[in-house]
């Protein structure tokens, strides 16, 4: 089946890294790896940050003009019509003008993957594009969410014809799984890059330092580890951001325990996550967490905030452990008794890695997808 992929938010072409660049590729690389021929329908990003109508107006008059070049070339056959449109990530900030209108020019299905309704978002700032997502939804054949935060507000505006489907939060896992078989290589080579001691448990987190959730999951973290000074271990944090400083300086009390690697690209996380023993991440509103996935395809056991949507990337009790939201008592005895029970790690993480290779690895996600949309377009009354 020929399917064409679009990213409002970010396309998966961005020179920017981000959870969304990623999750636009893995998407592209899982409809491909079922057969299908994937190709990106547009690189337009229509993300608005600041409510500025304006702004929105102008990516709404660009939108139809690539529908309008994008039909010509499907008519003179330049570029061979897709038989489905596949949208991924749209909300209310970044909605998706242009994969509606070439649905309904071409009747072929229209499926959209991640998509968010903020009710209150109507008559605000942000309408124009609230009205948008809402317009797009009504159209969609399938609708399919990766946790269950969306699912409520987006059903609610779907007919009882069209469907909503849950795909689980998937990554590659084979780079990560591949790194955890020689643990002990990997754990000498970052003792030696960053002067850590191989004696004592290594405690790891990857996160954006981001205003908002994220530094107070990182203010969380920091209170946490305040209660655990009497036990021995190390922290290492891969990420970076504007509140880079306010983040660090949450970390002072604790002092040379924490190792700041900065930000790494995707290829420099597997052996990291290798050499690691427990990965640890407060987790505030965190939709799923694509961390959670690559830290538990390494055979890491996590200990997260039991809030979002991590309750269905992290399945506890036997292949994670979760804490109520903000707790950092809670959230320190679960490390504390994991630091002393080696024996606990090694089974926790072999569940997670278990759980990752079933249900959240690429293959799993092709598998599923494939059904998916064969399903849609055998449905779709004008394909059928």
């Amino acid at each position: 089946m020929r399917v064409s992929f679009y990213a409002p938010l970010k396309p998966p072409t961005s020179p920017s890294p981000s959870g969304d660049r990623r999750m636009a590729r893995l998407l592209m690389r899982a409809i491909a790896g079922a057969g299908h021929h994937v190709v990106l329908g547009s690189r337009l990003r229509t993300f608005d940050g600041s409510g500025d109508a304006e702004a929105q107006t102008q990516f709404k008059i660009e939108s139809e003009r690539q529908v309008a070049g994008l039909l010509d070339a499907y008519a003179k056959e330049t570029v061979p019509a897709p038989e489905l449109w596949f949208t991924y990530h749209l909300y209310h900030k970044a909605p998706d003008w242009i994969g509606p209108a070439v649905a309904k020019a071409l009747s072929i299905p229209y499926v959209v993957s991640e998509a968010s309704v903020a009710p209150k978002q109507a008559g605000g700032p942000w309408d124009m594009g609230h009205r948008a997502v809402l317009r797009a939804l009504h159209q969609a054949d399938l609708v399919i969410g990766f946790n269950d935060i969306d699912a409520v507000c987006v059903s609610d505006v779907l007919s009882g014809s069209q469907r909503y489907e849950r795909l689980p939060p998937f990554v590659d896992i084979e780079p990560y799984t591949d790194a955890a078989a020689n643990r002990s290589t990997y754990r000498a080579m970052a003792a030696g890059q960053y002067g850590l001691p191989t004696g004592v448990p290594w405690l790891m987190t990857v996160a954006m330092m981001r205003p908002g959730d994220k530094t107070r999951s990182y203010r969380l973290l920091s209170d946490t580890l305040g209660e655990l000074q009497d036990e021995a271990w190390h922290l290492l944090v891969v990420g970076d951001g504007t509140n880079r400083r306010e983040i660090r300086d949450a970390f002072a009390p604790i002092g040379d325990r924490v190792h700041w690697l900065g930000q790494l690209d995707t290829d420099g996380l597997p052996g990291l996550y290798a050499a690691a023993d427990i990965y640890v991440w407060p987790a505030l509103n965190e939709a799923y967490g694509m961390s959670f996935l690559e830290a538990q395809s390494s055979g890491l056991p996590v200990i997260a905030g039991n809030d979002g949507g991590v309750p269905g990337v992290v399945h506890a009790p036997e292949a994670g452990i979760l804490v109520a939201t903000g707790d950092t008592h809670a959230f320190a005895t679960a490390v504390r008794s994991l630091l002393h029970n080696p024996d606990s790690r090694r089974a926790i993480g072999t569940a997670a890695q278990s759980r990752m290779r079933d249900e959240h690895s690429l293959f799993a996600a092709s598998r599923t997808l494939d059904r998916l949309l064969h399903d849609v377009r055998e449905k779709h009354p004008l394909c059928a």
